[in-house]
């Protein structure tokens, strides 16, 4: 039975339907307009993301019905426009829910006074079909050991839902990280990416190190630089701490001189020595394209111990391909490099022999300045996702991965670039 009163915060992700059951996209957010007259606000209509990632806006007239799980259209028709947000308009989930309020509700006195945060909104469909925001949820501040209670009020009771005031730096971002919680950095990147610039730095500042120096790393160049000079520098320095270092690497090579430098001298040495390393060649040659934390063991490493490395969840599918063997010590750029071996060889041996005795010695390893073309022939030519660089004197620097080549290989708008031949609806 179609719903006529639902909360936004579980339309998030659901499936939209045109009238013929053919999956559109899904939910990401709802337009509410507010309204400066104190009438209930009204929702414009649905943000929806395409399979291809465009986010599109369809307009609720267009809503024929809210079911559990699913969002049905009254038409298979659709602007394939990119979503603009307007004047006056807000996203109920990117900027009304974590945003602080007032209540004022007799039978809450012990909320009268005091900042609140919304947790929800209910809106409700009309007899004219329109559809308005009519009750608020919002909870207080958590206390230790406690859970926060939440609280439904009519909108009416509610002061601090203007654009004015959901604009103000500060915001809560709980509901919005929930959101992101066991998606991959890339889907988060692209998220963060459509969010309003007060948004994504407040979700930026509240993610720990890890996660969002995974998320910048699948950021465009500019927007990388950009979110890491909203941050605090010693935090700047502490992500950078958490990158890759190739992705570390390419990312200050974005930077003033000065700024660089600064950053480095407030990196953990061990963590910006090898960043130090990438950053002297040139960011279109192997050199620049490398990260120094390949999986490097010794001759005398077992096939066991060898693929129990490859499984640290950790490597990329590209790096876990193959190990590279050198003459102790194994720490880059001091082994002297023998060779390289293969996954599939690991998976063909037994556990207890040494990895020095599977050595692929007719594959030739890359030197650090070689060009970017050259690094795409020799992928091609052998069927690689990852080779060995070395110095002019055997000495294992990195590794290029191909996904590396694919950052640069690609144009540096690839992440706003969609797919042309995309069904909606039974349309082409």
């Amino acid at each position: 039975m179609a719903a006529t009163r639902v909360y936004v915060a579980r339309l998030a992700g659901l499936v939209v339907l045109g009238p013929d059951g053919e999956s559109i996209g899904r939910v990401r957010d709802v337009v509410v307009a507010v309204r400066y007259d104190g009438q209930q606000p009204r929702i414009h209509g649905l943000v929806v993301e395409l399979p291809t990632r465009r986010r599109i806006f369809v307009p609720m007239l267009r809503v024929t019905a809210i079911e559990p799980g699913v969002v049905t259209l009254n038409t298979g028709t659709v602007s394939l426009r990119r979503f603009a947000q307007r004047p006056g308009e807000l996203l109920a989930l990117a900027q009304i829910v974590d945003s602080s309020v007032r209540v004022n509700d007799p039978d809450l006195p012990d909320l009268d006074g005091i900042d609140v945060f919304v947790a929800d909104l209910a809106i409700e469909q009309t007899r004219t079909r329109d559809w308005v925001v009519t009750r608020v949820a919002v909870r207080g501040h958590r206390r230790i050991g406690r859970r926060r209670t939440v609280h439904v009020v009519d909108w009416m009771q509610v002061s601090g839902l203007t654009p004015y005031e959901v604009g103000r730096p500060g915001q809560d971002v709980t509901q919005l990280l929930s959101q992101f919680e066991g998606m991959r950095a890339a889907d988060v990147a692209h998220l963060l990416r459509e969010l309003p610039e007060k948004r994504r730095i407040e979700v930026a500042e509240a993610l720990d190190d890890e996660r969002l120096a995974d998320v910048v790393q699948e950021l465009p160049d500019d927007e990388q630089v950009d979110l890491l000079g909203h941050l605090e520098v010693r935090r700047a320095a502490d992500v950078l701490e958490a990158m890759d270092p190739d992705d570390a690497a390419d990312l200050l090579g974005e930077l003033s001189k000065g700024e660089r430098e600064s950053l480095l001298a407030l990196m953990d040495p061990e963590e910006s020595e090898p960043v130090r390393r990438l950053l002297e060649h040139s960011p279109d040659t192997a050199g620049g394209l490398m990260t120094p934390k390949p999986i490097v063991l010794t001759p005398a490493t077992t096939v066991a111990e060898a693929l129990a490395r490859v499984r640290n969840p950790d490597l990329t599918p590209a790096l876990a391909s193959m190990v590279f063997v050198v003459r102790p010590p194994t720490a880059t750029p001091t082994g002297r490099y023998l060779g390289c071996v293969h996954i599939q060889q690991l998976l063909r041996e037994p556990p207890a022999h040494l990895v020095g005795a599977l050595l692929d010695n007719d594959l030739s390893p890359l030197l650090p300045d070689v060009p970017l073309g050259a690094v795409t022939r020799y992928f091609a030519t052998y069927n690689l996702v990852c080779a060995a660089v070395v110095d002019a004197e055997n000495h294992l620097l990195g590794a290029v991965s191909v996904d590396d080549v694919l950052d640069h290989l690609l144009p540096q708008d690839w992440r706003d670039q969609e797919e042309v031949h995309v069904r909606v609806a039974g349309h082409e």
